[in-house]
């Protein structure tokens, strides 16, 4: 399976996205703000990566409005936060055969790069 998980209004996902270019050619892609994820798909993604906390964001704008910080989260409480709001998504996300990759760090992306060359 190659799939990506991204938001289409993210100038970084834009950018990641174009410099990967052809070697993400033939990847599903799937923007999470049209294409609501499901739970068997966040389920999916917490196998590869090791917990629903991995794929979290405490970048949102809603984890501060929402006070997030201030409250001792669970992994059911960042399952259920990640499908019913999409910005809670660590992204992109990239799904590779049996692995993952998360987020937009140089280091992510860097090994992601690899992993399809």
């Amino acid at each position: 399976m190659k799939k990506i998980y991204y938001l289409s209004t993210c100038s970084t996902c834009k950018r990641i996205m174009d410099d990967l270019g052809d070697l993400i050619a033939d990847f599903e892609k799937q923007d999470i703000k049209t294409d609501q994820m499901t739970f068997d798909q966040i389920d999916e993604m917490q196998k590869r990566s090791g917990s629903y906390e991995s794929l979290f964001s405490r970048k949102a704008m809603k984890y501060r409005s929402m006070e997030l910080g201030d409250k001792n989260l669970s992994e059911d409480d960042y399952r259920t936060l990640i499908q019913e709001e999409y910005t809670f998504l660590k992204r992109p996300v990239f799904l590779v055969e049996t692995q993952i990759f998360v987020g937009n760090s140089k280091n992510v992306i860097d090994e992601l790069k690899s992993q399809l060359s």
